[in-house]
């Protein structure tokens, strides 16, 4: 469920927004609704030398990336969207309960073009930001 009767929507987020990380007040008062994963349908990648996650849908070899849902006004959500990365777009992401959400992914053709590092096997943006600094 992407949009909710009261106009507000789902969004899904894996990345810098997260909470602890240092774009969550992006989010600005937007309501947490509860931690999940998504289908293993999707790869992650560091863009822009690890800058920001990058997430796009893949027809074999998936896996499942944590994140955090959050009930967003449409206020909150277009402030989001106009404070995401250039390239990244909102679309559907399918979760492992069965719900959807909306999710901002990146092209899969520019990820593949600059040859961004693959970092599915670290278990979502959070622990990969911690390996990699740490």
């Amino acid at each position: 469920m992407t949009q909710s009767s009261s106009g507000t929507r789902m969004v899904f987020i894996c990345g810098s927004a997260l909470r602890g990380q240092p774009d969550h007040l992006n989010l600005q008062s937007a309501q947490f609704v509860k931690e999940t994963k998504t289908r293993p349908l999707y790869r992650l990648h560091a863009a822009e030398n690890g800058w920001h996650p990058a997430i796009y849908q893949v027809e074999t070899g998936g896996i499942s990336i944590p994140g955090e849902i959050y009930e967003m006004t449409i206020e909150q959500f277009d402030h989001l969207a106009a404070n995401e990365p250039p390239h990244m777009y909102p679309t559907e992401v399918l979760l492992e309960d069965g719900d959807s959400a909306t999710a901002f992914f990146y092209p899969q053709e520019l990820i593949e073009k600059h040859n961004w590092p693959d970092i599915s096997s670290y278990g979502g943006w959070a622990a990969y930001k911690q390996t990699a600094v740490g």
